[in-house]
């Protein structure tokens, strides 16, 4: 038996109020820079906390949105609910895009501009 870890190079969240999905698995109703917002993914998650990544909303089927904001991933923790291993933790929005915008923000794990 092995560990099994993934490596996330960005936060990607579900979207806002989806059914049968718990509030902290799923993009807060509204973003706001310089505010602070719970995070909860299944599975045992690294991410990268030196610096900025993109926050994304996944349909968990792999698709994901271009990004929806730049935040600071402070406190990822693993932990044991049910018998399963989660990742829970709190984000800090730095600043929020519009997806309408075609400007590139990230450059894969760096942000665009940085």
């Amino acid at each position: 038996m092995g560990i099994q870890v993934e490596f996330n190079p960005d936060l990607a969240l579900r979207a806002h109020d989806m059914v049968g999905r718990l509030e902290d698995e799923c993009l807060p109703a509204l973003l706001e820079a310089g505010k602070t917002y719970p995070f909860l993914k299944k599975g045992q998650r690294n991410y990268w906390i030196f610096d900025e990544t993109p926050l994304l909303q996944t349909d968990g089927k792999g698709n994901l949105s271009r990004p929806l904001a730049s935040v600071l991933i402070i406190e990822p923790t693993h932990i044991l609910r049910d018998g399963e291993v989660w990742t829970r933790g709190i984000y800090k929005v730095i600043e929020v895009y519009d997806i309408r915008d075609a400007k590139i923000h990230f450059e894969g794990f760096k942000k665009h501009g940085a």
